[in-house]
């Protein structure tokens, strides 16, 4: 897909995460398989752990998950996500994520798994995906729709490409809808975004374009926790990812992470599992 069709934000984001710093943190520290908020039943558990539990939680929300299924993972990163949903049910995923590295290394671990017959990676943004209208039985996505420069549009596509009766279960990293006006400006700036998405817009948003609410569960306690312990993690292990990662790269991720912590804290944030459904 040509970059020109995309928002700037998502042309950013592609180049972060295919730099060579980006992926070798994120690989090494963020989870493995999976780089996305976890959930966390003690404060220290391991991150990975908890990562793949969100995993499980979402899924386990879905109804009518089957072999016949068809899933997109939209922003599906390494594409932990992905393969346990073909590992546990047997259903066709396709795996849609911005950054060729990345992808390399989600395709080199299906075909390790031996789910590559199950799992198709493609190449290519959120805001326009190269499926035909109605194409999945199930949309996914993990903490990936805030790298959008147009979540409206990512919005519209998700109603193009669900099935009637189709489902939508996502989370994002999100501003609270209550939050004051320039407080987030240290996370944005690290990430290079203009704004955030938070719960009343997706909902809203959502609702205009005719799919039902299921059920927001916050959880912004374990944002705060996730960032926490990733935090804690880049301290314990910078002598040993400083092979791979650059100096630059660690101590701006160290700060940027504070930033989201204290934002957590703050209650200048959100995050929690979105469920819809189309009509």
């Amino acid at each position: 897909m040509a970059q020109t069709q995309c928002s700037q934000a998502v042309n950013t984001a592609r180049d972060y995460y295919n730099s060579g710093d980006a992926d070798n943190f994120y690989y090494t520290i963020w989870g493995g398989e999976d780089i996305h908020i976890g959930l966390y039943q003690t404060p220290d558990e391991d991150i990975a752990q908890a990562s793949r539990r969100t995993v499980e939680t979402m899924a386990s929300r879905l109804q009518g998950l089957a072999e016949t299924s068809r899933v997109l993972d939209m922003g599906a990163g390494f594409g932990g996500a992905a393969r346990w949903l073909a590992k546990k049910h047997g259903c066709r995923v396709t795996a849609l994520n911005l950054s060729q590295v990345q992808n390399q290394r989600d395709r080199q671990m299906n075909r390790e798994q031996g789910l590559d017959h199950l799992v198709e990676v493609v190449d290519a943004s959120f805001e326009e995906v190269p499926c035909a209208d109605g194409s999945f039985d199930f949309i996914w996505s993990q903490d990936a729709i805030l790298h959008s420069g147009d979540r409206g549009k990512v919005m519209d596509e998700v109603s193009r490409l669900l099935k009637p009766g189709g489902q939508f279960v996502f989370t994002d990293p999100m501003a609270a809808d209550d939050c004051p006006e320039g407080v987030l400006q240290p996370i944005l700036d690290r990430i290079h975004l203009e704004n955030l998405g938070s719960p009343g817009f997706y909902q809203e948003a959502l609702a205009r374009r005719g799919l039902k609410d299921l059920g927001f569960r916050e959880h912004t306690d374990h944002l705060v926790n996730h960032y926490a312990r990733i935090l804690e993690e880049t301290q314990c292990r910078e002598g040993e990812i400083c092979n791979a990662v650059s100096q630059d790269y660690i101590d701006r991720m160290k700060k940027g992470l504070s930033h989201w912590v204290e934002g957590g804290k703050q209650g200048h944030l959100a995050w929690g599992i979105f469920h819809f459904e189309k009509s």
